[in-house]
């Protein structure tokens, strides 16, 4: 069963494309991910399946619901955790849960049993009665991700979830986000742009760029996809390098951004020291050369022509609706 599916969804902005023509299937009980650049419209496609954003065109249903004519029934069937904190930080973590579970319609004689569940379940029990103020970033996203579960929804919207924290709370954050998941029994909808977070966690992957989805599958399948290994290496003169290396045949992909180059081969440990051969022959110093599977990262660029490292920059008009709407 689809939980979740897009519609030629569109968003645009005083004529900008935020969101193009977006069909989606997003099947139930599975953790999906929408892996792309800042502006690549990730949070404006979730922003409208939350119903905080009206489309343009086009339309969605999450739970059965239409997300333009059944606002409310969307609405009570999803949890929603955004980039932007919105805890109050003067209240505890088990005050923010009661007012949220209040607000959310959570039965009086079920809340202290529910907010005790999650607050286990994302292990901040024993510091519930903390002032959020005091709590790190990572107890508070923590804290966050509870407070989307407290009314049993069916879909769990995480926007960038674990931005701006440090590598070991990322993966703290990665094992509560897989044991809510199986414990809870719900449909994870996830954006980010860090490529390790799409591959540890994902069911399947959603590559955006630009506002379209580029193609939808596992990690597994996507990194498959590509059909060899990527070597990258840095060099003084890639524009030399790349007419030089554009020759080799057995090259399937090739991508260069100031002195790195990035192709896909097969074979990569057989090609490599030809490759530094001809680098010697035309005097062009390689700094250094690496030999690896490849990576989403390298399925990113295959699909969009770029890394995802290079990131567009959103209109001040997006920026400003989406302030408005949260």
């Amino acid at each position: 069963m689809n939980i979740v599916e897009t519609f030629k969804l569109t968003k645009k902005f005083n004529g900008l494309v935020a969101v193009n023509n977006v069909s989606l299937k997003i099947k139930e009980g599975e953790i999906f991910g929408l892996l792309g650049p800042n502006g690549a419209g990730k949070t404006t496609l979730i922003s409208m399946l939350c119903t905080l954003l009206r489309p343009t065109s086009g339309t969605a249903k999450v739970n059965g619901f239409d997300i333009v004519k059944q606002q409310n029934e969307v609405r009570k069937s999803i949890g929603i955790v955004f980039q932007e904190s919105s805890l109050d930080n003067r209240l505890t973590g088990r005050e923010n849960l009661k007012m949220h579970a209040g607000l959310y319609g959570v039965p009086k004689n079920e809340r202290k049993r529910r907010i005790d569940e999650v607050l286990k379940l994302v292990g901040l029990y024993e510091r519930a009665n903390e002032l959020v103020k005091n709590y790190s970033g990572g107890m508070k996203r923590r804290l966050e991700i509870a407070r989307g579960l407290i009314h049993y929804p069916k879909v769990l919207f995480l926007d960038e979830p674990t931005l701006g924290l440090d590598p070991q709370t990322r993966e703290h954050i990665w094992e509560y986000i897989k044991k809510l998941a199986e414990r809870e029994r719900i449909t994870i909808l996830l954006t980010t742009h860090y490529m390790e977070e799409a591959d540890a966690l994902c069911d399947r992957v959603a590559i955006m760029d630009h506002g379209e989805i580029k193609v939808v599958d596992t990690p597994e399948n996507l990194k498959n996809s590509l059909e060899g290994d990527a070597i990258t290496l840095e060099v003084n003169n890639s524009k030399k390098f790349l007419e030089r290396m554009r020759k080799i045949k057995s090259i399937k992909k090739i991508h260069a951004e100031e002195n790195k180059i990035s192709i896909t081969v097969k074979n990569a440990e057989k090609l490599a020291p030809k490759i530094l051969e001809l680098a010697r022959k035309n005097k062009i110093l390689v700094n250094s050369i690496s030999i690896r599977k490849p990576g989403l990262g390298d399925v990113f660029l295959h699909y969009t022509g770029r890394e995802i490292g290079e990131e567009i920059g959103e209109s001040k008009e997006m920026l400003k609706r989406r302030s408005r709407v949260l």
